[in-house]
């Protein structure tokens, strides 16, 4: 080849080559409820402006940013949920923007509040979304799941949750035919899973099918693993609504729940309860985990997460972590940054 040419094309090849291998970051968070109009008005400070004020660097810079919506973006609807374990969430529709503002690409309706008003309500709480440009999935016979292509990257997402109007992910047949028409027609794949028992005392991942209020939440070791042997890249959680451990699987990532996020009314912001994770981890264009950050935020009342300097919750998911998953292939500092020990491709069948 001319040595004139090459050098021409030299910093094009080079280029490519770095486009190619430049790490995908990945913002994922748990559950998102700004604030309810019912049974009354109890709306966070400032209208909900600055509700991802300590958040959103996080979620904006990375290449896409994932939550779980736990409610609906209604003005209006009727309620059929009563006694005294039952709860309705509707949040105002012009909070929608705030979801926009933050960075959010996708959030799962896959989980027990999204129809708490009816499908009048799921119909406008997509609309709202349309309108911002955010993509969701979950609910049976409307969205299995979204695909969304930023930078040459496809990015196929989709979400399960343990409701008869939820794509059900007890169901492993309707979960694998899910992602075996998804995968081919993406990069990346991610899975958002709300299921396990709720509260303080579930904070430990069991084995095993668990059960809440007389419903089946999941076996939900079983079910990460099941999804990313059949093609998924990340598996994030949020049903339990505390933070679980953490786990690499033949070179995936796996949340098996991170609480609550954003919900400064209608849940207890006790404790751990309040502890509001985030976690931006990279990847490469394989799906393959590379390293990550938990970052530390606790929940504060009508405001929302706030930056927690002592790193309460990145240690939260350290411990539960080293007591529940043995010989992950990952540690976790004091700080939440997540590192590779070993490749464990050795869990491939």
């Amino acid at each position: 080849m001319n040595k004139k040419l090459l050098s021409l094309l030299l910093p094009i090849i080079s280029t490519t080559v770095l486009a190619q291998e430049k790490a995908i970051t990945i913002s994922l968070s748990g559950n998102i409820m700004m604030g309810t109009t019912y049974p009354t008005t109890m709306l966070p400070d400032d209208d909900g402006e600055n509700i991802f004020r300590d958040t959103k660097n996080h979620t904006i810079t990375a290449d896409l940013a994932l939550a779980n919506l736990e409610g609906a973006l209604c003005d209006g609807g009727i309620t059929h949920k009563t006694g005294k374990n039952s709860y309705a969430f509707r949040m105002p529709t012009r909070y929608g923007k705030y979801l926009k503002d933050a960075g959010y690409d996708f959030l799962s309706m896959a989980n027990n509040h999204a129809n708490d008003f009816g499908l009048s309500c799921i119909e406008s709480t997509e609309e709202v979304l349309d309108q911002q440009g955010i993509k969701y999935a979950g609910i049976k016979g409307r969205n299995e799941y979204a695909i969304i292509e930023k930078d040459g990257i496809k990015y196929g997402i989709t979400a399960f949750g343990h409701n008869n109007y939820t794509l059900m992910h007890t169901d492993l047949t309707t979960v694998k035919r899910v992602l075996t028409d998804l995968r081919p027609q993406v990069d990346i794949l991610i899975v958002s899973v709300h299921g396990g028992a709720e509260g303080k005392s579930r904070r430990n991942l069991p084995y095993g099918s668990e059960t809440f209020l007389g419903e089946n939440r999941g076996n939900l070791r079983e079910l990460a693993k099941f999804c990313i042997d059949n093609g998924a890249d990340i598996i994030y959680g949020h049903g339990p609504h505390v933070a679980r451990a953490i786990e690499v699987y033949k070179n995936r990532f796996i949340a098996y729940s991170l609480g609550n996020f954003a919900t400064p009314y209608g849940m207890n912001l006790s404790g751990i309860s309040g502890y509001a994770p985030l976690v931006n981890i990279r990847i490469n264009r394989q799906g393959e985990f590379i390293d990550g950050v938990i970052y530390s935020f606790i929940q504060q009342p009508s405001i929302g997460p706030r930056i927690d300097e002592t790193h309460s919750v990145a240690q939260e998911i350290k411990q539960l972590t080293e007591e529940d998953i043995s010989n992950n292939a990952i540690d976790i500092d004091q700080t939440g940054h997540i590192t590779v020990k070993y490749q464990s491709q050795q869990n491939k069948d």
